[in-house]
């Protein structure tokens, strides 16, 4: 059978397989047109196993993503799947989003007047297979704040610090908590949208 014309082929589609609400609007933002379903896998599992194998930050955070992209891609084998990962490193020490205000309260006391890491992955798979990922690795220094504007700072934001690995939004009031932020600005929020697009574009799902 001849194989089909680029003109018979069917449209790539795009798919986000996150739950992210601040990754589908960094998507939204930048004029894409797309689809959320949520990978499912048991992340907490994956991380203790790519622990227990001495896996790096990177390469773990790079392996979730491709992990969440390839289950996903699997059931629409014609989109382009958008799989992304996320890992705050602090020292030896991975932290994932706290449980409760008790866990982010203590998490940001462990960050305190340290550097800390943003692993952050991208992958895209396609026919359920990986295509292409990217990393980037912002660095963040928290200053050394008080206890009473640690106290007022969750206050503030209440449960909604749980939604977050880091347990701040640089682009509100968590601004607050840095001493200095280098990296990436979007990989920081969690999606490098940059490079996405950059690839996106040179596939037909972006105006050149």
């Amino acid at each position: 059978m001849a194989e089909a014309t680029t003109a018979e082929r069917p449209a790539r589609s795009l798919i986000l397989a996150s739950a992210s609400a601040t990754r589908a609007e960094l998507l939204e933002r930048a004029g894409l047109a797309f689809e959320v379903e949520v990978s499912p896998i048991d992340e907490a599992e994956m991380k203790r196993s790519l622990r227990a194998e001495r896996a790096s930050a990177r390469d773990a955070a790079l392996a979730l993503a491709r992990l969440k992209a390839e289950r996903v891609s699997a059931r629409h084998p014609v989109a382009f799947v958008i799989g992304a990962d996320q890992l705050l490193v602090c020292g030896h020490e991975w932290f994932d989003k706290p449980a409760d205000m008790m866990a982010a309260r203590e998490q940001l006391r462990a960050l305190r007047g340290r550097e800390h890491e943003l692993v952050t992955a991208v992958c895209i798979a396609c026919d359920g297979a990986p295509i292409w990922h990217h990393l980037e690795v912002p660095r963040l220094v928290m200053r050394a704040f008080s206890d009473a504007f640690l106290e007022a700072y969750l206050e503030r934001l209440g449960p909604t610090v749980c939604e977050a690995v880091g347990t701040y939004r640089l682009e509100g009031i968590g601004a607050q908590l840095f001493e200095r932020v280098e990296g990436d600005w979007f990989a920081i929020l969690g999606l490098p949208v940059v490079p996405l697009l950059a690839f996106l574009r040179e596939h037909g799902l972006v105006e050149r």
